[in-house]
C-alpha cells in the first residue's frame, strides 16, 4: 500500500516592508519567486529604461494594489 500526501502552500504576494527601497514591490516579488532582491531591482531598472511608461505605470499600480505584509 502506498500513501502519498499532497501539501499545498498558499503563496500570496506581499510588499516587503523590511527590505524596501521605494515601496517594497521588488522585494515582495523577489520573495514570492525565491530570487535575489538585487536581481529583481536590476531587472526593474533595466525594464524602466527600455519601457518607461509601461513599467512606471505597472510599478505604481502594484504599489497601490499589493497589500503590506505587516
Amino acid at each position: 500500500m502506498k500513501y502519498e500526501r499532497e501539501f499545498t502552500v498558499k503563496k500570496t504576494l506581499y510588499k516587503d516592508n523590511i527590505h524596501k527601497k521605494v515601496s517594497g514591490v521588488c522585494g515582495g516579488v523577489a520573495k514570492y519567486y525565491g530570487v535575489p532582491r538585487l536581481a529583481v531591482r536590476i531587472g526593474t531598472v533595466a525594464a524602466l529604461f527600455m519601457f518607461p511608461m509601461v513599467v512606471g505605470v505597472a510599478y505604481v499600480v502594484a504599489a497601490i494594489l499589493v497589500p503590506n505584509r505587516y
